[in-house]
């Protein structure tokens, strides 16, 4: 029987890792999930074209990546205006929305339904912002702690929101040991949005 991961990647686009990371997912033939802080996307439209251009599903992420838990109703609610409307002139079809650290406060619920989004958490982390981790140790955790229909959520662009520097290229030689593994193990590889229209 197939089992099915979706895969997801937090707080980029970053103009070395993620293009490292697509290189990756396209030499592995895997559509992922990047949820994306907006002001980043901003300043790298043929990054956002490229992932969107690949087959990957893009999502939101926040305006800046700011923690739910400091802002008031007023910024709140421009960071999800903001973002919509930098991801549309992007000509990307937002659907899905992650908080940062999945932090949310009391406003969270009603504007992620105003704007028509759906909140994406995820089922596995392995600490790969942290640098003490070897590649090899998070592709161990990877493999353990994955379960079918998991959400695993990874980083390609933590080191700007408190992520340990040089972690990242960690994760991506983690993903280059574990991900034809699993695929020789049967493992199936499918976006949030596939996750969403099979539930």
């Amino acid at each position: 029987m197939t089992k099915k991961l979706v895969l997801t990647f937090d707080d980029g686009p970053d103009s070395i890792y993620t293009n490292q990371l697509l290189d990756l997912l396209k030499s592995q033939k895997i559509k992922a999930t990047f949820f994306l802080v907006a002001k980043n996307a901003l300043k790298l439209p043929g990054l956002v074209k490229r992932i969107k251009n690949e087959g990957h599903c893009i999502a939101l992420h926040s305006l800046e990546h700011r923690h739910a838990l400091l802002c008031g109703y007023r910024y709140f609610s421009l960071d999800f205006s903001n973002s919509m409307d930098i991801f549309r002139d992007l000509k990307c079809d937002i659907k899905y929305y992650r908080p940062p650290w999945g932090a949310r406060n009391l406003f969270t619920k009603y504007l992620v339904k105003r704007h028509g989004l759906i909140m994406v958490l995820w089922d596995v982390m392995v600490q790969d912002w942290k640098r003490h981790s070897s590649s090899q140790e998070i592709a161990d955790k990877i493999e353990n702690r994955i379960f079918d229909g998991a959400i695993l959520c990874l980083h390609d662009g933590c080191e700007k929101y408190g992520g340990e520097k040089m972690v990242t290229p960690q994760m991506i030689e983690a993903l280059k040991l574990v991900l034809p593994k699993l695929k020789n193990e049967g493992w199936q590889f499918i976006t949030v949005e596939e996750y969403f229209d099979n539930a």
